[in-house]
């Protein structure tokens, strides 16, 4: 920094200080400049909240809007982009729709209803990404060039004005002691500088017609896209009504269980220490005659079953998020602790995760 840059810097403090601590009064600024400033402010605190809050109107999830803030306007412009490069909602939920209408089959009721939704959602999604990159071209970014030039721009002027303020009101007071030529070249700068700051903040407030310009296109893609969706969801309407009908209208079969069957385990020969069976041929299997006395099978049943709090995989789990614990239909799991009325803790091969409750049957509850 040069001598002259320092003195400045000096005076600036100095001036500060003064009134800060001391209680000098600064040169005021008149009425109509603090109006100005004020609605410039407010002009400005709209701009960025209204863009901020409308990013996560489109994307609540702060990942996505990142990658949606990313998106190369000029390549939108071109047509090189169709999508904005992440998945909607509506689409996640219409792939697993879709794979499980798949899965059990079109041809009945609810797996054909379930893909019928799937392919709407999908539609929707579709729609979803028109929206984001309409409002991202037509009003996000004309607000963010607002933010990034207009608003920065009055920023640094007024920070500038107040600079020369407090260098020409330092030198104001120490008259005599400072060459009057020197204090009209602060005077003249002091006022250049809030010339400066005017037209910045003017140039901001009289554009107010390209803002509602852009307000007006938001609207307007918000409406397309309801419209479309709308289109969507009433023609799914019709078709899940027509189903409902159809399965109303078709006579309800009803279940008719099958004979049980008899078997015959023949003559069994006799070993040391084994079970013997009756050389007659046992009755039907009914779930009445199905008790095996014998203390041997008693008392081996109380030794295999599990003393620690523990439970059942009924069906297989894949972990979608970290910190789960993955396991497959018939594994026994060590638990370890209840997260809460959905959730446990549990071991199971050296791995220790959660799991929800309803995916196994307790065995040994734990301790409370």
């Amino acid at each position: 920094m040069s001598v002259a840059g320092f003195k400045k810097q000096f005076y600036k403090a100095s001036q500060m200080v003064s009134e800060k601590v001391g209680g000098a009064e600064g040169t005021k600024l008149d009425e109509d400049f603090k109006d100005l400033e004020r609605k410039a402010d407010i002009t400005s605190k709209a701009v960025v909240d209204i863009l901020n809050k409308t990013s996560e109107y489109l994307q609540p999830n702060p990942a996505t809007r990142a990658k949606l803030s990313m998106v190369n306007t000029v390549s939108k412009m071109r047509g090189q982009v169709n999508s904005p490069g992440y998945p909607q909602p509506e689409g996640l939920l219409g792939e697993c729709m879709t794979k499980y209408g798949r899965d059990m089959g079109e041809e009945t009721n609810f797996g054909g209803a379930l893909s019928d939704i799937g392919e709407s959602m999908k539609r929707m999604a579709e729609v979803k990404d028109s929206l984001d990159i309409d409002v991202k071209q037509n009003f996000i970014d004309p607000l963010q060039a607002v933010a990034e030039k207009d608003i920065k721009d009055i920023q640094y002027q007024l920070k500038k004005l107040e600079g020369r303020r407090l260098d020409y009101d330092y030198k104001k007071k120490r008259q005599g002691k400072i060459q009057d030529e020197e204090i009209r070249q602060a005077l003249e700068k002091f006022h250049e500088s809030k010339e400066m700051a005017e037209a910045s903040m003017c140039n901001l407030l009289e554009t107010d017609v390209e803002q509602v310009s852009q307000l007006s296109s938001f609207v307007e893609s918000l409406l397309q896209y309801h419209k479309q969706a709308s289109e969507i969801l009433e023609e799914l309407t019709g078709r899940l009504r027509e189903r409902v009908n159809e399965a109303q209208s078709r006579p309800r079969r009803e279940y008719t269980p099958r004979p049980k069957p008899t078997y015959d385990y023949g003559e069994v020969e006799e070993s040391n220490g084994g079970y013997s069976p009756a050389a007659s041929t046992p009755p039907a299997y009914s779930p009445a005659a199905a008790q095996y006395p014998g203390p041997s099978f008693q008392r081996s049943s109380r030794k295999s079953r599990p003393t620690e709090p523990c439970c059942k995989a009924l069906y297989d789990f894949e972990p979608e998020n970290e910190g789960e614990l993955g396991f497959h239909e018939g594994d026994i799991i060590t638990l370890v602790n209840q997260i809460d009325d959905n959730w446990f803790e549990g071991t199971i091969r050296g791995k220790t995760g959660y799991f929800p409750n309803n995916y196994v049957e307790v065995m040994v509850p734990l301790q409370h």
